[in-house]
């Protein structure tokens, strides 16, 4: 007996395949009309992402090229949560209740911003090698789950609610590295970013992630293919918790050693 080979991409392609199939005539064609400006606003979004960064790079000459990137991705970051909140807050319709909508103009435009932008930051990660291998699954599954949910047609509000809930960290995480650079992280500023930071990660990518995701799982009317997407980002969300847990005990140790020194200082000064 002959086995075959599994390969996650063909099954993929079948599901995509099967929701096309199943879509009636004037669906498709309204499908396709609506990819071709879908694309090329992807394409304008890249390019806006990518001049600002050599703007930046150009005014700001003096700092290197990490410095200017991670200024887009603390852009982006706001941007993304503005929109986001505004979607999930004001816009609707509500992630945890109604999943598997049809998408709006407005999740379409602020998926496609930030398609536009994870397709400028991973080819940037990938020319100069500066983040790991979690990182770059983290872009690539990011980057594919935008582009199913804009072929799809639906589920643009649990996107947007993802990507909200992804984003809300990022200006913190950007800070704690300008602070680095700068020689300000040792401080009671660096710490308290450190404390938001983990507090936010936590509450937003674990707790909230995972009631939105148990929403999603529950609700027959997303696709099987986007609720195996969102499983997989909230796995994802823990690979990057397992780090996070790593870097809580390390600061604890850090700040036990200096309470230590303060004391034996106060202690000599007696």
């Amino acid at each position: 007996m002959q086995y075959r080979r599994f390969a996650p991409w063909k099954t993929f392609v079948f599901f995509t395949k099967s929701t096309y199939k199943s879509s009636s005539v004037q669906e498709k064609q309204a499908l396709r009309e609506t990819m071709v400006p879908i694309v090329g606003f992807t394409l304008l979004c890249f390019c806006c992402w990518a001049s600002f960064y050599f703007v930046l790079c150009f005014l700001n000459a003096r700092r290197s090229n990490e410095w200017n990137c991670r200024l887009v991705t603390l852009v982006h970051g706001m941007v993304a949560v503005c929109i986001t909140a505004y979607i999930g807050y004001v816009d609707g319709p509500w992630p945890f209740s109604q999943p598997g909508t049809k998408n709006t103009p407005l999740q379409i435009s602020a998926l496609v911003i930030s398609l536009g932008y994870f397709i400028f930051d991973m080819a940037w990660c990938l020319y100069y090698r500066t983040e790991g291998l979690v990182m770059l699954a983290h872009h690539t599954m990011t980057i594919l789950g935008i582009i199913m949910t804009l072929w799809l047609g639906e589920s643009g509000i649990e996107s947007c609610a993802v990507l909200f809930g992804s984003e809300i960290t990022n200006p913190l995480l950007q800070t704690r590295w300008f602070l680095k650079q700068t020689g300000r992280y040792e401080t009671p500023l660096g710490d308290a970013v450190d404390v938001l930071f983990v507090l936010l990660f936590v509450v937003m990518r674990i707790f909230v992630g995972g009631t939105m995701l148990y929403c999603e799982l529950i609700s027959p009317r997303p696709l099987f293919l986007i609720k195996c997407g969102g499983v997989a980002m909230y796995a994802l969300s823990w690979a990057f918790m397992v780090d996070i847990v790593g870097f809580v005990i390390r600061r604890c140790k850090r700040w036990h050693q200096e309470r230590d020194q303060r004391r034996r200082v106060a202690a000599k000064k007696q």
